[in-house]
């Protein structure tokens, strides 16, 4: 008796998961396949041009790349053509002539059909940066305007933030902070981890977070030296650096830590 050969299961269904900065850079690529579609002129490129070929090639890629061999939204669009179904008045055009017509006439109408296509991956992308963008706090729903930053973090984070460039948001906070302590402590000549060392030494400091009559002050004012000096370390210099793809809930955190940290500053005591 001949075994018959088990069916070969098509493989499963995977639904990327995405980051902030994967989804900003899924967008911007469809946006330059929609912009390649959009410049195709019916009337002066034919439907079976190398160029359409091209074109159609790159879309396919292009989905795959963003969204994966095995996601729904490549196997919807694996064989994805600029082409729609349209009735055909055949009357005018014999033989070849009607082929070449029906042709040209399809795709044309595949046109706008494609960038809506697109269009749709867009949004979906877009939806789902939205889902990433909700920012849990103790249970709420908190937009980065209801958190109360201090004004220089707030004012050069917010825009940044909002624009979802949440490495740079995070960067230019903490250059403010530098910024800041320069400011406060008028050490110019420094920066970075030895600014900070200088700035906040427990032994001879230029600014103080209290008294320093006893050990436990002493040990305050060291405490906080270490994290202005882990502020440059940690989160400055890195983003400084190199490209980082901050969460926009890791970005918060971030921004939060530097905004304690200019407001500790700003109540800290001048003592030269």
């Amino acid at each position: 008796m001949v075994q018959r050969k088990k069916p070969i299961e098509p493989p499963p269904v995977v639904v990327k998961e995405f980051t902030v900065q994967e989804i900003n850079i899924g967008i911007e690529k469809l946006k330059r396949r929609i912009a390649e579609v959009q410049q195709l002129d019916p009337s002066k490129v034919s439907y079976d041009d190398a160029e359409v070929d091209n074109i159609e090639k790159r879309i396919r890629e292009t989905i795959r790349e963003i969204f994966g061999p095995s996601s729904p939204q490549f196997k919807d669009y694996e064989y994805l053509a600029i082409w729609h179904e349209v009735e055909v008045d055949y009357s005018p055009w014999h033989g070849e002539e009607s082929s070449q017509y029906s042709g040209q006439k399809k795709f044309a109408a595949g046109i706008p059909q494609t960038v809506k296509k697109l269009q749709g991956l867009i949004a979906w992308l877009e939806e789902k940066r939205k889902d990433l963008e909700i920012i849990p706090r103790s249970g709420k729903f908190i937009p980065f305007e209801d958190l109360d930053l201090h004004p220089r973090m707030a004012a050069l984070a917010s825009d940044l933030f909002h624009n979802r460039h949440y490495p740079n948001a995070v960067f230019d906070a903490a250059k403010a902070l530098v910024n800041y302590v320069k400011e406060r402590s008028g050490k110019h000549d420094l920066d970075g981890a030895p600014l900070m060392r200088t700035v906040f030494s427990k032994n001879d400091p230029i600014l103080a977070f209290n008294n320093l009559s006893d050990q436990s002050d002493l040990d305050e004012q060291e405490g906080m030296m270490h994290l202005y000096e882990g502020a440059v370390l940690a989160i400055r210099n890195p983003r400084g650096h190199t490209f980082l793809d901050d969460s926009p809930q890791r970005a918060l955190d971030y921004i939060g830590l530097l905004s304690l940290l200019a407001n500790h500053l700003q109540e800290a005591k001048r003592l030269k």
